[in-house]
């Protein structure tokens, strides 16, 4: 009866923890809170690849900044869809004169997934600034970097007035 009661307790024994047991290996590994401040300094940082592909005169550089499905929407213009399209708008700026750009974030919003971040931009042909606007740029998090999903802008400059005919 000792032999039954001791293979009965460890039959249990071992049932309790090979079911007990979780393969370590399936589980995810553990999520860091999303943290917006941080969220902000790596959107800067990805200003500043911007800025820095700008200075190079480098349009593709700048266009991988954007997701595949992004949209550029500046004054005057069209909205520019897609990476080609976009690369297409920047590589036409870099052969006007423009030679540099500085990206300034004011804000930035959101959540792990999405940022919408409000800044302003100064344009320049060699040392003079030519122009300067505010924008709002929305973020996606795309394979762990922040990418640009909208883009829109507009001058400070108002606009002439029109005449009156």
């Amino acid at each position: 009866m000792k032999s039954i009661n001791k293979l009965l307790v460890t039959s249990i024994l071992m049932s309790t923890l090979f079911f007990s047991c979780k393969d370590a290996s399936s589980e995810e590994p553990a999520k860091t809170p999303f943290n917006l401040a941080v969220a902000k300094t790596e959107i800067e940082a990805a200003n500043q690849q911007t800025m820095d592909a700008f200075a190079k005169s480098d349009s593709v550089a700048i266009a991988n900044m954007y997701t595949e499905d992004a949209k550029l929407m500046f004054t005057g213009m069209p909205a520019a869809s897609g990476k080609a399209a976009i690369q297409s708008v920047f590589g036409g700026i870099i052969k006007s004169g423009v030679t540099k750009i500085e990206l300034k974030t004011s804000e930035v919003w959101g959540n792990e997934d999405l940022l919408a971040e409000e800044g302003g931009v100064n344009i320049y042909v060699k040392d003079q600034i030519v122009g300067q606007e505010k924008f709002i740029v929305l973020w996606k998090k795309v394979n762990g970097q922040w990418k640009v999903f909208r883009d829109i802008s507009n001058s400070n400059t108002p606009a002439p007035p029109l005449e009156n005919k």
